[in-house]
């Protein structure tokens, strides 16, 4: 029997898109055009990239509450061959961070199965405690790793120009709002939170100006009477500065500038940490701006 050389698996289709980037903008300009079941995956792979990379298609299609078919249909309404080949995308850009990120996931299951295991359903105070500081720091670094200094830069020039700055933040949100309102009224600039106290927003808003700027804080599923005042406003000629967690989120898609913020979540309750973090650099970043230009009257 004669020797024959061995010969390599070929991949069995280039993927359409150089990165999991250039996937993430078609899937924004074409967001619009999906059916509802394709939205939902699109914004679970949109905001969760680095689970998309190691978990199985049924793992994905459990978390977006789609059966796998769905998600093999929205993987080829991409381009893609399959899921797989979504997924492999997303794994090449998992892989610079493996080496210095704690895999999160995996330290939250343990400590579910840990109590499973042992019957206990309290699982520590300080455990508790241990999760949820470590979820915290994972999403300061998903920010740090993420924070488009354009975006931000862009942001903070948006506030600086704003004859006054308008907060909406309703629900989870409403404690960043509460934090910017007290922040933001240590500079010169005009602040008005629209806080919903006794639902008089829309009447609050008859003093809006065109050339205002709408600070507007919301994650999914995204308050709806932050949604209806951003509207307001727009019609009144502001323009919007969005803080929340996906491009493809409705408030993005009303924004001049979008920052985007993930907080992790510990046994279904999310933190707000990085977008606290998020709100505290804008306001240290305007103070700072407005300083620089202050000319003191002679």
């Amino acid at each position: 029997m004669k020797n024959r050389k061995f010969q390599p698996i070929q991949p069995e289709n280039e993927s359409p898109y150089a990165d999991a980037g250039a996937f993430l903008v078609a899937l924004r300009e074409q967001f619009d055009a999906l059916s509802r079941q394709l939205k939902r995956i699109g914004q679970y792979v949109e905001m969760q990239g680095e689970r998309v990379a190691f978990d199985g298609i049924q793992a994905t299609a459990d978390s977006c509450g789609v059966p796998a078919s769905a998600v093999v249909r929205f993987a080829k309404h991409f381009g893609f061959s399959g899921y797989t080949q979504m997924q492999l995308l997303f794994r090449a850009d998992a892989a610079r961070q493996l080496a210095v990120q704690h895999d999160y996931q995996d330290r939250i299951r343990g400590l579910i199965a840990s109590g499973e295991a042992t019957g206990q359903a309290d699982v520590g105070g300080a455990r508790l405690a241990h999760a949820v500081i470590e979820g915290s720091i994972a999403s300061l670094q998903a920010l740090q790793r993420g924070l488009p200094t354009d975006q931000f830069e862009a942001a903070v020039e948006l506030m600086l120009e704003a004859p006054a700055i308008w907060l909406a933040a309703s629900r989870r949100a409403f404690p960043v709002g509460s934090y910017l309102a007290y922040a933001l009224q240590h500079t010169a600039k005009p602040v008005h939170w629209l806080h919903g106290l006794g639902a008089m927003q829309k009447g609050e808003l008859r003093a809006l100006a065109p050339g205002d700027v709408m600070l507007a804080v919301s994650f999914e599923p995204y308050a709806p009477e932050t949604l209806e005042v951003v509207d307001l406003a727009l019609a009144r000629g502001a323009r919007v500065l969005a803080l929340t967690d996906s491009q493809l989120s409705p408030l993005a898609a009303r924004a001049t500038v979008t920052l985007l913020a993930q907080d992790s979540a510990t046994f279904g309750f999310r933190s707000l940490t990085s977008t606290l973090c998020l709100a505290q650099s804008l306001f240290l970043a305007l103070a700072y701006r407005m300083e620089l230009a202050y000319e003191p009257t002679k």
